[in-house]
């Protein structure tokens, strides 16, 4: 099949899901309806870049017939004019229409789950992990994404030991799959008195969130503990027994939640953290590729294992698997990561 049958496929059938949405059956279903508009959302873009395509494709009909009909000098001066810019417009719609044709990720639409864990250098990795997170909460505020988390341990001194929150967004995960991996900074800490640049590293695992139907979590093969939540330096928070911790007992997964004062809420949301983790593993078995899914994804929490590196004295981000130094550190910890996404999405192939 050609680009442009496979083009005319994708406008029928998009013209047919538009349709959907106003049949009263559809609306009636909430599951359906998400269906039918996810998948609407995802040929949106062709549809939309063909038509702009056929629109420039046209002016160029018109020039070129003015161009071979017409005696009025000055009119057709105008069209020589605009003919090659339209023609390198045409051949860079084309080139991005083949883009967007090609096969995308099945997670890509996903939502994610981001875990965030202090690794090498103490409080100044807990310090930095606390800066990451809001980096990517800020980041997901931008695209005017919603933000839940579901789990946090924090220090004494404002760091955090760990993080996982939920980033709801149509595209989250496709904009965040590649920033998994350990994260370094080289900075001098708040805590040192002697001025001395340090460099520690944080652990970033990027899960895509799995609905309740594919996959199943037998009851039977979970050990569930009920504990009191503790906060900076483990001192009880909560007078109840709310904070939930789950055991997936033949993978040997855990997961902890303590930040709703409701053990039911800790409990559903450690439940949604364990089957993202268990979808994960389970496309990764698929693939034949490491089974334990968070060692896969950032290896280990040692500053040899980085993918990029925040440098604090230059105001530098590097990231090492493509190359790219950016000089805007305060910009990207405030959230503007566009440049760095679009550059590791464009260099997916290498990663």
């Amino acid at each position: 099949m050609s680009m442009f049958e496979e083009i005319q496929t994708i406008r029928a059938r998009y013209e047919e899901l538009t349709e959907k949405l106003a049949d009263t059956a559809v609306l009636s279903d909430p599951q359906k309806l998400r269906d039918v508009a996810k998948e609407r959302g995802a040929l949106e873009p062709i549809v939309e870049k063909w038509k702009e395509y056929s629109s420039v494709a046209q002016n160029i009909a018109e020039d070129e017939q003015i161009i071979e009909s017409s005696k009025d000098q000055e009119l057709v001066g105008i069209a020589r004019g605009e003919l090659e810019e339209l023609r390198e417009r045409l051949d860079s719609l084309e080139e991005e229409l083949r883009h967007l044709l090609v096969p995308k990720d099945p997670n890509d639409e996903r939502n994610v789950i981001v875990e965030i864990r202090a690794g090498t250098g103490g409080e100044e990795a807990a310090l930095f992990a606390s800066d990451l997170s809001r980096m990517y909460m800020k980041y997901a505020e931008s695209k005017d994404w919603k933000i839940e988390i579901m789990n946090s341990s924090l220090t004494g001194v404002g760091g955090l030991k760990e993080i996982i929150f939920l980033i709801e967004g149509r595209g989250a995960f496709s904009h965040l799959r590649y920033e998994s991996g350990v994260h370094r900074v080289q900075r001098v800490p708040v805590t040192e008195a002697s001025g001395r640049i340090h460099t520690s590293a944080v652990t970033v695992a990027i899960l895509p969130e799995a609905e309740e139907v594919e996959v199943e979590i037998d009851p039977k093969e979970l050990e569930i503990d009920v504990f009191r939540s503790s906060g900076p330096g483990g001192q009880s928070v909560n007078t109840a027994d709310s904070a939930v911790r789950i055991k997936h007992l033949p993978t040997g997964l855990v997961v902890q939640c303590q930040d709703e004062r409701s053990q039911l809420k800790n409990k559903a949301k450690a439940l949604k953290v364990l089957r993202a983790r268990l979808l994960a593993l389970k496309q990764e078995q698929q693939e034949t590729e490491i089974a334990e899914t968070r060692r896969a994804q950032v290896s280990s929490g040692d500053r040899s294992a980085k993918i990029r590196t925040y440098n604090f004295p230059q105001g530098r981000v590097t990231d090492h698997r493509i190359g790219l130094t950016l000089y805007r550190l305060d910009t990207i910890l405030e959230g503007g990561l566009d440049e760095l996404v679009e550059a590791l999405s464009a260099a997916r192939d290498k990663l």
